[in-house]
Protein backbone atom coordinates (compact mmCIF):
# COMPACT_ATOMS: atom_id res chain seq x y z
CA UNK A 1 0.00 0.00 0.00
CA UNK A 2 1.32 3.39 -0.89
CA UNK A 3 1.03 6.75 1.44
CA UNK A 4 -0.29 9.19 -0.83
CA UNK A 5 0.10 11.91 1.72
CA UNK A 6 -2.95 13.76 2.67
CA UNK A 7 -5.63 14.68 0.79
CA UNK A 8 -8.64 16.80 1.65
CA UNK A 9 -11.15 14.45 -0.78
CA UNK A 10 -10.22 11.20 0.70
CA UNK A 11 -10.55 12.81 3.94
CA UNK A 12 -13.98 13.73 2.71
CA UNK A 13 -15.02 10.46 1.07
CA UNK A 14 -13.92 8.43 4.09
CA UNK A 15 -16.82 10.55 6.05
CA UNK A 16 -18.83 9.54 3.40
CA UNK A 17 -18.50 6.21 4.07
CA UNK A 18 -18.60 6.62 7.89
CA UNK A 19 -22.16 8.48 7.53
CA UNK A 20 -23.22 5.40 5.30
CA UNK A 21 -21.96 3.59 7.73
CA UNK A 22 -24.42 5.23 11.00
CA UNK A 23 -27.02 4.86 8.60
CA UNK A 24 -26.77 1.60 7.96
CA UNK A 25 -26.80 1.45 11.79
CA UNK A 26 -29.71 2.80 12.06
CA UNK A 27 -31.75 1.77 9.23
CA UNK A 28 -31.14 -2.13 10.19
CA UNK A 29 -29.99 -2.59 13.93
CA UNK A 30 -32.83 -2.37 16.50
CA UNK A 31 -30.61 -2.30 19.21
CA UNK A 32 -29.21 0.94 18.06
CA UNK A 33 -32.55 2.36 18.30
CA UNK A 34 -33.28 1.46 21.69
CA UNK A 35 -29.40 2.68 22.28
CA UNK A 36 -30.58 6.14 20.43
CA UNK A 37 -33.70 6.35 22.91
CA UNK A 38 -32.08 5.82 25.73
CA UNK A 39 -29.83 8.76 24.49
CA UNK A 40 -31.96 10.92 24.41
CA UNK A 41 -33.47 10.71 27.47
CA UNK A 42 -30.20 10.75 28.91
CA UNK A 43 -29.44 13.89 27.38
CA UNK A 44 -32.94 15.26 28.07
CA UNK A 45 -31.98 14.15 31.95
CA UNK A 46 -28.76 16.25 31.11
CA UNK A 47 -30.56 19.71 30.40
CA UNK A 48 -33.16 19.52 32.87
CA UNK A 49 -30.76 18.38 35.94
CA UNK A 50 -28.12 20.80 34.81
CA UNK A 51 -24.96 18.61 34.98
CA UNK A 52 -21.45 20.21 34.44
CA UNK A 53 -19.29 20.43 31.85
CA UNK A 54 -17.27 17.27 33.84
CA UNK A 55 -20.49 15.19 33.96
CA UNK A 56 -21.38 16.09 30.00
CA UNK A 57 -17.89 14.54 29.00
CA UNK A 58 -18.75 11.42 30.74
CA UNK A 59 -21.87 11.20 29.86
CA UNK A 60 -20.88 11.62 26.17
CA UNK A 61 -18.05 8.80 26.47
CA UNK A 62 -20.00 6.55 27.90
CA UNK A 63 -22.89 7.24 24.88
CA UNK A 64 -19.91 7.06 22.43
CA UNK A 65 -18.75 3.50 24.28
CA UNK A 66 -21.91 2.02 23.92
CA UNK A 67 -23.18 3.12 19.98
CA UNK A 68 -18.97 1.76 19.34
CA UNK A 69 -19.54 -1.48 20.99
CA UNK A 70 -23.00 -1.86 19.03
CA UNK A 71 -21.50 -0.39 16.11
CA UNK A 72 -19.04 -3.04 16.34
CA UNK A 73 -20.82 -6.09 17.41
CA UNK A 74 -23.32 -5.63 14.26
CA UNK A 75 -20.49 -5.46 11.63
CA UNK A 76 -19.04 -8.76 13.36
CA UNK A 77 -21.95 -10.60 13.13
CA UNK A 78 -22.67 -9.80 9.47
CA UNK A 79 -18.65 -10.94 8.45
CA UNK A 80 -19.70 -14.02 10.67
CA UNK A 81 -22.92 -14.74 8.84
CA UNK A 82 -21.01 -14.22 5.36
CA UNK A 83 -18.13 -16.56 7.18
CA UNK A 84 -20.57 -19.59 8.27
CA UNK A 85 -24.33 -19.11 7.25
CA UNK A 86 -24.82 -22.79 8.81
CA UNK A 87 -25.30 -22.76 12.66
CA UNK A 88 -21.96 -23.34 14.21
CA UNK A 89 -21.31 -22.89 18.10
CA UNK A 90 -17.81 -21.25 17.19
CA UNK A 91 -19.87 -18.57 15.43
CA UNK A 92 -22.36 -18.48 17.83
CA UNK A 93 -19.63 -17.82 20.52
CA UNK A 94 -18.38 -15.41 18.47
CA UNK A 95 -21.46 -13.69 18.48
CA UNK A 96 -22.40 -13.83 22.30
CA UNK A 97 -19.10 -12.72 22.80
CA UNK A 98 -19.71 -9.63 20.73
CA UNK A 99 -23.01 -8.95 22.29
CA UNK A 100 -21.52 -9.37 25.70
CA UNK A 101 -19.21 -6.39 24.89
CA UNK A 102 -22.29 -4.45 24.21
CA UNK A 103 -23.56 -5.35 27.35
CA UNK A 104 -20.28 -4.63 29.37
CA UNK A 105 -20.44 -0.93 28.27
CA UNK A 106 -24.29 -0.28 28.70
CA UNK A 107 -23.53 -1.50 32.00
CA UNK A 108 -20.62 0.51 32.41
CA UNK A 109 -23.26 4.02 31.21
CA UNK A 110 -26.09 2.84 33.26
CA UNK A 111 -23.43 3.18 36.47
CA UNK A 112 -21.85 6.41 34.65
CA UNK A 113 -25.32 7.82 34.35
CA UNK A 114 -26.46 6.82 38.20
CA UNK A 115 -23.19 8.15 39.24
CA UNK A 116 -24.25 11.49 37.68
CA UNK A 117 -27.45 11.76 38.36
CA UNK A 118 -28.73 10.09 41.64
CA UNK A 119 -26.98 13.02 43.72
CA UNK A 120 -28.89 15.38 41.60
CA UNK A 121 -32.27 13.71 41.98
CA UNK A 122 -32.15 13.02 45.55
Amino acid sequence: MSNKGFSVKIVLKSFKFAFRGLRVLFREEHNAWVHLAVTLMVILAGVVLHVSLLEWGLLAFAIGAVFAAETFNSALERICDILQPAQDKRIGDIKDLCAAAVLICAITAATIGLLVFLPKIF
